[in-house]
């Protein structure tokens, strides 16, 4: 349990909890407001809050909202006269539910009924005021756009209910007294929490300018290492280019995915200048050159990444390409790249913060499935940074961590976790490939007996690996069986002993007479 003040200043270590649920499920029905007061069990806030002093701790975005309706963590409640958390009484009988559960009940409601949900007590104004169940509603009902109004309960009414005066809709205005609850607080600090300087100051990839191709392959690429390298993306015309007015000029009628729903560049900046939220909303398009066929030309693929296997499949092949856009704190967190494909990502606007581990260590917090299918891992990128990364300095196999900044290229091997969030507002394009050293893993996925829930990216999951294999069969006759018994041999080769290995028993420092 937290205290606000010595919580913030590091005075007081959080132990890592489990992560947090997402809210997904919703029903979809239409919204009736019929009233613009507020309920009499809340209060007008009276100027701000005392401000937060970070000492040698967390620091707050200056430009981050006041605490949600004055939750506070539930470490406080111990500190208050009375000893009362409002959260508890207004609950009733479901008191004893986690927060958690609290709000993926109320994500089966509908606008309607958690507006008159909100009028019952203190503890159901704020959970049925909360952010994410307006979001998954916003992002459900306007699958085609919106436009964002300062916070999502604000955006779905003026979407629905023109006539309606949001400007009084302003969470920050009002304060709950006597809330307490950790999860409700934590998802407001993670929101308006600013990276520390130590968990950005950690560098140790390797970084290569001009080198080779056969260089490239066999320090990086067969040893499957991350590298980051400079100098290849020179000649781009997306460097000079690609800002908000050219992207804006070129693709005003054009709509973009934005996680579940379509927008146009207009309306997903005006999302992105006013948002403070755990996980903001990521422009990740697969089809922005098939959209803007001039962003084709205006980059190129890094010499180092141009044989891309899967091509032999042209139209059928899976997603492969994508335009990034996003504000600070936007990002992803920990996955490894789909279909067991190696990737390359080039920054051309902005900085990107990248942590990454080998296939063999699994990241504190992230907790994958046994088949892979499914991974649990902390709900934004500053939770895993305040509760877990700390850890991984003592680690003895330590993360590979970098900042990535404008005409960098950092390239993703195979299998390695990895999280990235964005320093800055920041453009990039990434590619995931296929070459001869990744081709036999790629096939072995793709042959899984899960592969239907593994495979991404493409309608038929199903076959594949069966069209994948043919096709290279036919376009690269006998790639496949050379690629297969080349890493028998180099298998072989690993069980086969020296003289002085077959002689010398290094566990008991003497001699096996086995010869």
């Amino acid at each position: 349990m937290l205290r606000c003040s010595n919580f913030l200043t590091g005075a007081t270590k959080k132990k890592p909890k489990k992560s947090r649920k997402r809210t997904t499920s919703r029903r979809k029905k239409e919204a009736i407001f019929t009233s613009q007061e507020t309920p009499n069990h809340v209060q007008e806030k009276q100027g701000t809050e005392d401000d937060i002093e970070d000492e040698e701790g967390f620091r707050l975005k200056s430009s981050g909202p006041s605490r949600t309706y004055g939750v506070q963590p539930l470490g406080n409640l111990y500190l208050s006269p009375s000893l009362i958390n409002s959260r508890n009484t207004g609950l009733g009988n479901i008191q004893s539910l986690s927060d958690e559960l609290v709000l993926d009940i109320l994500g089966l409601l509908d606008a309607t009924n958690l507006g008159i949900l909100s009028t019952v007590s203190k503890s159901f104004y704020v959970f049925a005021n909360h952010e994410f169940l307006w979001r998954n509603l916003v992002l459900d009902k306007l699958s085609d756009g919106f436009l964002f109004n300062g916070s999502w309960k604000s955006t779905y009414i003026a979407a629905f209910y023109s006539s309606f005066d949001i400007s009084g809709i302003c969470s920050s205005n009002v304060i709950v007294r006597d809330f307490y609850s950790d999860y409700l607080f934590q998802s407001w600090l993670c929101a308006n929490l600013e990276l520390k300087p130590e968990w950005l100051e950690r560098d140790n990839i390797i970084r290569k300018k001009g080198i080779s191709v056969d260089e490239f392959v066999s320090s990086f690429e067969e040893p499957n290492k991350p590298v980051l390298l400079e100098g290849c993306m020179d000649n781009w015309a997306a460097l000079q280019k690609w800002d908000r007015d050219y992207l804006l000029k070129l693709c005003s009628d054009v709509k973009f995915a934005v996680g579940p729903v379509e927008m146009k560049l207009e309306e997903y900046f005006r999302y992105s200048d006013q948002v403070k939220e755990e996980r903001p909303l990521y422009l990740f398009d697969p089809k922005f050159v098939e959209k803007v066929s001039i962003f084709g030309s205006e980059y190129e693929v890094p010499i180092y990444f141009r044989e891309d296997l899967f091509s032999v499949l042209a139209n059928e092949r899976p997603d492969y390409r994508w335009i990034i856009i996003g504000p600070a704190g936007s990002g992803s967190s920990f996955h490894i790249d789909p279909n067991a494909t190696s990737a390359w990502n080039a920054v051309i606007k902005g900085s990107k913060k990248w942590v990454l581990f080998p296939p063999d260590v699994i990241p504190p917090g992230v907790h994958p499935s046994p088949d892979g299918a499914e991974v649990a891992c902390p709900v934004s990128i500053n939770e895993w940074f305040m509760n877990f990364y700390e850890a991984t300095k003592n680690w003895k196999r330590s993360p590979v961590e970098c900042i990535c900044k404008a005409g960098e290229v950092i390239f993703v091997p195979n299998g390695w976790w990895h999280l990235v969030i964005n320093l800055e507002e920041s453009v990039a394009i990434t590619q995931n490939y296929v070459s001869r050293r990744n081709l036999l893993n790629v096939l072995e996925f793709l042959n899984r007996p899960n592969a239907s829930e593994l495979v991404s990216g493409t309608r038929d999951r199903v076959n594949l690996h069966d069209k994948f294999k043919n096709a290279i069969e036919a376009t690269f006759p006998g790639t496949i069986d050379h690629l297969v018994k080349r890493t028998e041999e180099k298998e072989s080769e690993k069980k086969k002993l020296s003289f002085w290995d077959s002689v010398a028993d290094s566990n008991a420092g003497a001699f096996k007479f086995s010869f």
